[in-house]
């Protein structure tokens, strides 16, 4: 039986070698999850990619063109670069776990919020000048 807490060399060759980089191949369960945490961030921008098309699609009546445009494309642009980084979220973090470095920040966190901050502010200002 093998023993978790000693580190083992990845021997990974070809593609995966040189996309992982090297290092100890880590704990499993430190593997796993990061994967989790890699389609957390999938499922988000999948999330966003819905309510973008969603709000083009559907809100027609509720919303003038531009508006719905801009905050259609505000929530299409934040998934696709959600979902774009959350591949090299997954991959730094797997290198650095290999490397016994210190893990990266999550930069597409703060993205997220600026992201969600500028949709909600959109509407906000909607809400405050439409006279019905």
């Amino acid at each position: 039986m093998e023993d978790l807490d000693s580190p083992r060399t990845d021997g990974r060759t070809g593609l995966p070698g040189r996309i992982l980089g090297g290092g100890t191949e880590p704990d499993p369960r430190f593997t796993l999850a990061n994967e989790r945490t890699f389609l957390a961030w999938v499922r988000t921008s999948l999330a966003l990619l819905a309510g973008g098309v969603a709000v083009e699609a559907f809100m027609t009546e509720l919303f003038d063109p531009g508006l719905r445009k801009a905050v259609a494309v505000l929530l299409l642009v934040l998934a696709l670069l959600i979902g774009g980084g959350s591949f090299f979220r997954w991959l730094n973090v797997e290198r650095a776990m290999r490397r016994k470095d210190p893990l990266p920040l999550p930069w597409i966190a703060p993205l997220l919020a600026v992201g969600g901050g500028l949709v909600a502010a959109t509407l906000m200002v909607f809400v405050l000048v439409r006279t019905d």
